[in-house]
């Protein structure tokens, strides 16, 4: 049994379609950034260095990225509802694996079973809202499930902080896998199914699909830029920030908490003002294209540690590091719908796996310089930063030397 395949009518979409995509997504964010909070946890208990903990921490991106292919085919072949509600029950069982082990193995084994689990929360909810809402509106809708997943992250910090007086980090993803699994439940029973899965189409049709999009020239122009946006906003905002806040910023841990709830507050406010932005101007790349510029100056002023400002810099840090959402509705609508499963999970992938490698190449950076007490020297986070601000700085030269003329024109039907 599962959800009627009756069209929703319009106000139904947000609470049969939209609402709990957004449940899945708002675990994912969790998950993906609660080790910012429990970091000091993590490295007293097990007894972590820098680059363990940026490889333990950045497992989730590995797994997450490693399945984005085999998902895009699922999405477009088996539908959002089925995929995602089955991807998290690996998510569920990782989180009570990750709070039942004792060694770095069997916390990274956790940790990459929720990244795989979690693979599919904000792909599965991209192609939904194809199949379900109107194309002009996708960019809007997108923002609103960005602005879910920045709830996610909200939640994993003074709430989390707060959770942490009562129990310890183990309990918090005992909580989680009870939650993560109620989600899937919610998602396989509430969520209509717009079409029949398409068993009629040949696995080497699925594959051709996802060569069709790696070779159009259309999605080598956007995806560089938007790669390393998005991964450098993983990266730094889903473990970095925290240590950062501690070492250079000068918080002690409730203020970090403080902190980074307000820089997930600010996601919201980013994910909601930005979508409906390039929806009312009909322009998503320029406004995205801003967006970068803007959040790379912020960047450029945390490489240089300006600690007088640095409450302000994260917010901001928060609030444009969202843009580089923005691309994926753009590529969404030059392909037909059909496609927009791998188109996504394409981009996606090329996006996790940069996270995965420079949050890791981070903490390795970062571990070039000596600590003292668990506190890492201010050269190492300039360096790390850095690091990840000429690469950002590299793509965004190419995609303005690659001609940016992309805005208007009908989705593809071919190459």
């Amino acid at each position: 049994m599962h959800a009627s395949s009756m069209p929703p009518r319009p106000m139904q979409l947000w609470f049969a379609v939209f609402l709990p995509f957004a449940c899945g997504y708002f675990l994912s964010y969790l998950f993906r950034v609660v080790n910012a909070v429990i970091a000091p946890d993590l490295v007293r208990d097990v007894g972590l260095g820098a680059a363990e903990l940026g490889l333990l921490t950045s497992t989730y991106f590995l797994t997450f990225a490693a399945f984005q292919l085999p998902l895009g085919i699922l999405l477009d072949r088996y539908g959002p509802r089925r995929t995602e509600a089955g991807l998290l029950l690996f998510a569920a069982a990782g989180a009570w694996i990750f709070a039942s082990s004792d060694s770095v193995l069997g916390l990274t084994i956790g940790r990459g079973l929720i990244g795989f689990g979690v693979s599919a929360c904000l792909m599965a909810a991209f192609k939904a809202f194809v199949l379900w809402f109107p194309r002009e509106r996708l960019p809007q809708v997108n923002g609103f499930q960005m602005a879910a997943g920045g709830l996610g992250a909200l939640s994993a910090t003074q709430p989390v902080e707060f959770a942490l007086g009562f129990t310890d980090w183990r309990g918090v993803f005992m909580l989680l896998a009870v939650l993560t699994l109620a989600v899937a439940v919610l998602i396989f029973f509430t969520v209509p199914d717009r079409e029949e899965p398409q068993h009629g189409m040949h696995l080497g049709d699925q594959v051709r699909g996802i060569s069709r999009v790696f070779t159009n020239r259309l999605f080598w122009r956007i995806a560089p830029w938007t790669v390393m946006s998005q991964a450098s906003f993983l990266s730094i905002q889903g473990l970095w920030s925290g240590p950062w806040l501690r070492d250079v910023g000068g918080f002690d841990r409730s203020g970090v908490a403080v902190v980074l709830a307000t820089v997930s507050v600010a996601m919201i406010a980013g994910f909601i003002s930005l979508g409906t932005l390039a929806q009312r101007t009909g322009r998503p790349l320029r406004v995205a294209e801003a967006g970068v510029l803007v959040f790379l100056c912020v960047q450029l002023l945390l490489i240089i540690g300006w600690r007088e400002m640095a409450w302000p810099l994260w917010l901001l840090f928060g609030f444009f590091g969202t843009v580089g959402i923005l691309p994926y509705a753009v590529l969404s609508q030059r392909f037909p719908a059909a496609l927009a499963g791998r188109v996504n999970t394409g981009l996606n992938l090329l996006v996790f796996v940069c996270a995965f490698a420079g949050q890791w190449a981070m903490g390795a950076v970062i571990d070039l310089w000596p600590s003292s007490d668990g506190h890492y020297a201010l050269d190492g986070y300039r360096a790390a930063f850095g690091m990840m601000f000429v690469l950002q700085l590299a793509a965004t030269a190419w995609y303005f030397a690659a001609g940016r003329d992309l805005s208007g024109g009908k989705p593809l039907e071919g190459h």
